[in-house]
Formats: C-alpha cells, sequence, structure tokens
C-alpha cells in the first residue's frame, strides 16, 4: 500500500431505523463529534447554516498524544436521503478536486432499516505523512497501515453511535 494509491476505509453497518431517521443524524455536521475519539467539533463557514454542495465547514481534531489541527471541508455532494460526501481541503479557496481526503455517507434502503456505509479516502495533496514517508520510506506501509485502522476504529464508534441514536429515536 502506497500513499500515491489514495487508500482508504469503508465500514458498512445495518441499521434497524428508516432511511429519513438515519439521514437527519447523517446530514448533521454535529453528529460525528458526538462519537468520534478524533474529531472533537464543527462549525459551519462563511455563513453557511446547513448542508449543501459547496457549503464550507470546519472540523476541530484531537488525538491522546495531544496533537490538535483544524479541517476546512467542502460539501462535494448532497442527494438526500442518499448521499453526503465532502472534501477535507487546506482552505476554502482550493481546487474543486484537490482535498487531503475524501469523506461519504451512503444510505440504502434494508428491509425496515438501513444500510449505511461511511468511510473515506486519501487525497491527492500533501499531509504530514507523505513527510515522514519521504523521510523514512521503509516505513511507508506501516504507517498507513496505522493511519488506516485508526480511521477505522473512528468510523466504527460513529456508526455505532449514530445507529444507537437512531433507534433511540
Amino acid at each position: 500500500m502506497r500513499l500515491s494509491d489514495e487508500p482508504g476505509v469503508v465500514v458498512e453497518v445495518t441499521i434497524p431505523a428508516p432511511p429519513p431517521r438515519v439521514w437527519e443524524l447523517v446530514a448533521d455536521i454535529s453528529t460525528s463529534p458526538r462519537f468520534s475519539p478524533e474529531l472533537q467539533r464543527t462549525e459551519w463557514l462563511e455563513g453557511a447554516d446547513g448542508p449543501a454542495v459547496g457549503a464550507h465547514f470546519a472540523g476541530h481534531n484531537a488525538r491522546p498524544d495531544g496533537q490538535r489541527w483544524r479541517t476546512v471541508n467542502r460539501i462535494t455532494e448532497f442527494t438526500p436521503p442518499h448521499r453526503f460526501a465532502w472534501s477535507v481541503l487546506p482552505d476554502t479557496a482550493t481546487a474543486q478536486g484537490d482535498a487531503f481526503a475524501r469523506w461519504h455517507y451512503e444510505l440504502t434502503p434494508d428491509g425496515d432499516g438501513t444500510r449505511l456505509r461511511h468511510g473515506m479516502r486519501l487525497g491527492n495533496l500533501r499531509t504530514p505523512i507523505h513527510a515522514f514517508v519521504e523521510s523514512h520510506p521503509e516505513q511507508e506501509e506501516a504507517v498507513l497501515d496505522a493511519r488506516l485502522s485508526s480511521l477505522r476504529n473512528g468510523i466504527e464508534a460513529v456508526l455505532r453511535g449514530i445507529g444507537e441514536q437512531a433507534v433511540q429515536a
């Protein structure tokens, strides 16, 4: 596995709640921070007050090692109640197609419930992982495995939380 392959993670679950209820949670950018071990909070940017293609929001992240960072995200797809996707950018002016990462939710009806896929792919813009791999090329696969494992754990936690909250309604 190489950074140049833009690897990613996708996790899929079935939630025993109807798609409109699951969509309500997925389309609310404040849902993920309630369950994510890394994403701490979100906020709309540039006057946006809800999801729409082209809208920007910030994500405030932290890791147990004390590392903290802020992301700028642009919504690239918003098709209720089926798909919500966004790109992680260095700023709101970044060209279309360029991204540090690309994230998405996809919902499909499944009997009385909802099949929910949540995933991400690393993008084409340089991150601190790129700099580390350039200095330690022999560790590229191990570094990517560790980062993708951490992201998978976070996605699983978010999906568990969405599932629990969706069935409580």
